[in-house]
């Protein structure tokens, strides 16, 4: 029944010559409106995320502190000593006799920045020290770009 009061419509008004003015649906003003919460929104919920995944990024540096010092461990327990460098991990040095790895990938001696982990032996806290800079990779600095040591 109402199909046929809409053709009913349609025919009359085609048979008059009229046509509607106004179609249902959003004007243009309507739609940048909606765009422009749209944009604000993103916004503020994109800054929000991307300071999160920062902080995430910050977290993995710092577990990835106790994921060398592991390596570095197992290393100290088949040759008696701590590697000279980090790399002695990945690739056998000469003076390692009892040298069973590799202990690390070379992507694993990198901070989830891309900056290198620093390492010193002996270290200043124990028998050696590996730090992690922050999201500069420069010492020092406040929130991402605090310093994390294995002694911490």
């Amino acid at each position: 029944m109402k199909m046929v009061k809409t053709q009913h419509h349609a025919a009359r008004l085609f048979a008059t010559g009229t046509v509607p003015t106004r179609v249902a649906g959003f004007t243009l003003i309507e739609m940048i409106a909606v765009l422009v919460l749209i944009g604000i929104v993103m916004t503020i919920v994109g800054g929000k995320v991307m300071q999160n995944f920062q902080n995430g990024e910050y977290k993995a540096g710092v577990a990835g502190v106790h994921s060398v010092e592991m390596k570095v461990q197992a290393y100290m327990l088949d040759n008696g000593s701590a590697p000279q460098s980090l790399n002695d991990l990945v690739t056998r040095p000469g003076t390692a006799s009892n040298w069973n790895g590799p202990y690390a990938k070379e992507s694993d001696l990198k901070d989830p920045f891309q900056h290198p982990y620093q390492y010193k032996v002996p270290g200043e806290h124990g028998d050696f020290d590996i730090v992690f800079l922050g999201k500069d990779g420069q010492p020092g600095g406040d929130g991402l770009n605090k310093d994390y040591g294995n002694w911490q």
